[in-house]
């Protein structure tokens, strides 16, 4: 039984990951909750993780030709300064303020996509939450 949740929480998160939805909240999840892994090295094994994931994404989205090289660099430049603020924040908090920190956000972004979703159904949008385009 522990092997199929953990072949779940892999295929979750690297789909979750390949399409650009976080797939590492699942992973995070599941390694703190139900394989015991501490907070801060649970973010490292994150992070590794998804390297290969995000190999095989880049060369499905390149084949597709759905990659802005321009956007790519911009953002990809901003998320390594974020890496680099995050790794030293997350030495500076410790693993188990990073837990709480790591909950609460997870709490409001669900509570956010609860609301959003009753806006769309009063507003009669399918499947669109809080996006307005």
């Amino acid at each position: 039984m522990n092997w199929l949740i953990t072949l779940l929480a892999g295929i979750l998160s690297g789909a979750a990951g390949a399409m650009g939805l976080g797939g590492g909240g699942v992973l995070l999840l599941y390694l703190t909750l139900f394989a015991g892994v501490e907070q801060l090295k649970a973010q490292g094994i994150n992070l590794i993780f998804f390297i290969p994931c995000g190999i095989i994404a880049i060369i499905i989205y390149s084949v597709k030709k759905q990659l802005e090289i321009k956007k790519i660099l911009t953002s990809s430049t901003f998320g390594i300064l974020g890496a680099f603020v995050g790794s030293w924040l997350a030495d500076i908090i410790g693993g188990d303020m990073l837990s709480k920190i790591f909950a609460a956000g997870i709490t409001f972004l669900g509570i956010r996509e609860v609301f959003c979703g009753i806006k769309a159904i009063k507003n009669k949008r399918k499947g669109r939450g809080c996006i307005t385009k």
